[in-house]
């Protein structure tokens, strides 16, 4: 049994990204310290790839959603099923354009608590729909 109770969220995702941006930030320490402009980009660029390539491994599934996780998903070697459809509330998933998309009702709901309503003249339209005319005022 483990020693803790709880997920510590220790991803392959999270380790390659942590590992790359050492190396960027030993780089980038080295520059300052050797007054180096070519090593401070070399060590900024190797720190925009550690982002990049630890982004790609969680849409991969090899990163961890936000939040708690099943325990049969805690070790670090366990992919994860849902990456492919995007986990609730990840930023990285909603720059993806992965995740909880609104359907029409649930805009229509959201525009009808907020306030709006169907008197706002806010028509919530889906994907692939085509957008309805404009209704025009007698006023």
């Amino acid at each position: 049994m483990s020693a803790h109770q709880y997920d510590e969220g220790h991803t392959v995702a999270g380790w390659t990204g942590f590992g790359i941006a050492t190396v960027g930030t030993a780089v980038l320490g080295l520059g300052v310290c050797t007054v180096s402009t070519p090593l401070l980009v070399a060590g900024a660029a190797i720190d925009v790839v550690s982002l990049f390539a630890a982004w790609a491994l969680h849409l991969a599934g090899w990163g961890k959603a936000p939040g708690k996780r099943p325990r049969e998903q805690w070790g670090m070697r366990v992919r994860d099923t849902g990456a492919r459809g995007g986990h609730p509330g990840c930023v990285g998933c909603r720059m993806a354009g992965r995740g909880v998309r609104r359907t029409a009702a649930a805009a229509a709901a959201a525009t009808a608590t907020a306030g709006g309503g169907a008197a706002s003249g806010v028509v919530p339209v889906s994907a692939g729909e085509v957008e309805p005319a404009a209704a025009t005022s007698g006023g």
